[in-house]
């Protein structure tokens, strides 16, 4: 495998606490002898990915979440400190129970250690990239604008509120990813274009796994794939079941099938299911702050074991190959492949 042939752009799925998954699936990968040049993620999926944008190896990587106390980040402030009465004062107030303040810090800490403060610092270092000026950055994070109903790739798309990428603390940008609704308080970004200000959540709200973000829109062939890392393992009839027993498992029913659905239109796509690496997370929900340390290691293993079954294949999966994933699928499908 050449220099150029190591090189990988990675997009990786949102899962909360479940992220030392994510972990465990690149440490395989660069064991391997890949580097990540790209890589987009949301929620969780954009914190360790802008760990690895920050050239964090992942030796490091597990050596920090292991340290991490998960219960800091539910930073419960005002009136959410007083229980139940309290975080439902806050919902109403402040739109979420958590102010996410002790993620975003810790976050920016990590990223300064390694040199990394504002998008400035994260400019593609590929000179035969060939990528317009906006889309010059070696991460991308999902964030959904629900004041203006769409989804937004930051930084390519600061412009859009009158904003300059490299002024932008990459930590802001993830905060906005993580903002899982109700849980914790939205991102309020000011539209110097429109003066209005918009509400910013979860990029997971209208895709968690943006397999497509870094694929070609020419027929040129791609000078290295692109693999997503998904946190759950694959659907076998496309579906994800939901336990439905009343009202409160019915609403997270009805927000995780409105959530999934666009990309389980992605994972009926032969294309992305021979480029993605599945993880099963065993049941760990994205809010299992009180995560001990044996399940810890157990999702970091069950990274690691998904990345090797894809990489050297397994009963029902052959070894990843470049060269043939390209000749079966961008010759039937040459705008949507990997690059």
């Amino acid at each position: 495998m050449s220099a150029q042939e190591r090189r990988i752009d990675v997009v990786l799925e949102g899962g909360g606490v479940k992220g030392i998954a994510l972990v465990g699936a690149l440490a395989v990968l660069e064991e391997a002898g890949f580097s990540v040049n790209r890589v987009a993620g949301t929620s969780a999926g954009a914190i360790v990915g802008a760990l690895a944008a920050a050239r964090m190896p992942t030796s490091k990587m597990v050596e920090v979440m292991q340290e991490l106390d998960y219960r800091r980040f539910q930073d419960a402030k005002g009136l959410s400190r007083f229980g139940a009465p309290g975080q439902l004062l806050s919902l109403l107030l402040d739109q979420g129970i958590y102010a996410g303040d002790y993620a975003r810090g810790w976050l920016a800490e990590m990223l300064a250690d390694h040199g990394v403060r504002t998008f400035a610092d994260l400019h593609c270092d590929d000179p035969g990239a060939d990528l317009p000026p906006e889309k010059n950055y070696r991460l991308v994070v999902m964030v959904s604008d629900v004041t203006q109903g769409c989804l937004r790739r930051l930084p390519w798309e600061y412009d859009r509120y009158g904003c300059s990428a490299d002024e932008i603390p990459v930590a802001d940008a993830v905060r906005a990813s993580m903002s899982i609704p109700f849980f914790y308080r939205p991102v309020k970004m000011h539209d110097r274009r429109s003066g209005r200000r918009c509400w910013m959540v979860d990029g997971g709200m209208l895709s968690n796994f943006p397999v497509d973000t870094f694929d070609r829109t020419d027929d040129r062939r791609p000078r290295w794939p692109t693999f997503g890392i998904k946190l759950s393992d694959r659907p076998r009839d496309g579906a994800i079941a939901h336990d439905v027993q009343g009202i409160l498992s019915l609403t997270r029913a009805m927000v995780g099938t409105m959530t999934t659905f666009h990309d389980r239109l992605h994972l009926q796509a032969p294309d992305v299911v021979a480029r993605t690496i599945f993880v099963d997370t065993g049941g760990v929900r994205a809010t299992d702050f009180d995560l001990d340390r044996a399940t810890q290691q157990r999702l970091y293993e069950s990274g690691r074991k998904a990345a090797e079954k894809f990489l050297h294949g397994g009963p029902d999966r052959e070894p990843w190959d470049f060269d043939t994933y390209l000749e079966r699928h961008r010759r039937s499908r040459a705008t949507a492949v990997a690059g």
